[in-house]
């Protein structure tokens, strides 16, 4: 079990690397939720999201000899320029596997980066085979994106980060809202959610159709999305829990709630009108919960993570003239 020592060994090796994101609020949203709404935005994290945080952390950690071989991951993207980023600093050559249908400026950012990047169908081929032969040809380094203790821990780093900032407001964490993919932030930051409040509630939030983890904890046992499964969040497609995140999450969450996106477009808009923040739809997940009423916000302080900001200008501006 990660433990919350492992995630501020983490918040050391980070330090100068990650950005401390600050933990804001807004009163329009404090109005319309009729308690107390913290937002942490990793939307202005280092590459635009969390994912610097575990990427960094792992490879940190490699051997000399580990490192001179390489590393391969698979990501829809944001892991992708975590993992560019932090070879970049490391000094370690990074190959991710991506889907061709990845937001054009994830592929481009990654690319900037030094990644190399390898594109495959998400719908007819499998990322992580694909990245498992490339590694294992190559002798390099697999960095899963969310299944690794190690990547865990450096996600994690988000709710340790966010609950200490929240004491340092006098405040009592009563629910945290956090969006959720393959499960590597919500259960790391769980871990560290839980040490420092032992009370609050933690939720994970998804797209409905990718609600994986969602029924997952209902059934009490992984389960996998439908491969017709569609959504303009694409950084939230992982097809059934991790393990290790699955395992940590069905003991610490409270549960999982799912948004459309529709309700995905109405937090982007909000965030963009009333917080002045750039947020894909992936990243907006938790923030839409929290503005569609999915749990009680009357009277409690609640804390919603933006998770990441990388999205298409083509994608956002559309979103951005729909209306409501």
């Amino acid at each position: 079990m990660i433990t919350l020592i492992d995630i501020e060994a983490a918040a050391e090796r980070l330090q100068g690397i990650a950005v401390a994101t600050p933990l804001i609020s807004s009163r329009p949203l404090d109005d319309l939720a009729g308690g107390k709404v913290l937002i942490k935005p990793e939307c202005l994290q280092l590459t635009g999201s969390f994912k610097i945080r575990g990427a960094y952390n792992l490879m940190s950690r490699l051997t000399a000899e580990q490192a001179a071989r390489g590393v391969v991951a698979w990501s829809s993207g944001n892991h992708a320029q975590g993992v560019a980023a932090a070879g970049s600093l490391l000094g370690i050559r990074t190959a991710i596997v991506m889907p061709e249908d990845s937001p054009v400026v994830k592929i481009e950012r990654t690319r900037a980066l030094g990644g190399e990047t390898i594109l495959y169908d998400r719908y007819t081929g499998d990322r992580e085979a694909i990245a498992r032969a490339i590694a294992a040809e190559r002798g390099s380094e697999l960095v899963p994106s969310y299944d690794h203790a190690d990547i865990i821990a450096g996600q994690g780093t988000v709710g340790l980060e966010l609950s200490r900032q929240a004491q340092e407001q006098g405040l009592a964490l009563d629910q945290v809202l956090i969006c959720c993919g393959g499960g590597g932030l919500s259960s790391g930051s769980a871990i560290a959610i839980k040490a420092l409040f032992p009370d609050c509630d933690v939720y994970a939030v998804e797209p409905t159709d990718f609600d994986d983890t969602a029924r997952s904890l209902q059934a009490g046992e992984r389960v996998f999305n439908l491969a017709s499964a569609r959504s303009i969040c694409d950084a939230l497609q992982a097809s059934t829990p991790g393990r290790m995140t699955f395992e940590i999450n069905r003991k610490l969450l409270r549960g999982g709630l799912s948004v459309t996106d529709a309700e995905v477009g109405a937090a982007m808009r909000f965030a963009f009108s009333n917080l002045k923040l750039v947020v894909e739809p992936g990243g907006a997940v938790a923030l839409a919960a929290a503005l569609a009423s999915k749990v009680d916000l009357r009277g409690k302080t609640t804390a919603v993570v933006l998770s990441g900001g990388n999205v298409d200008r083509a994608l956002f501006s559309e979103i951005m003239r729909a209306e409501v």
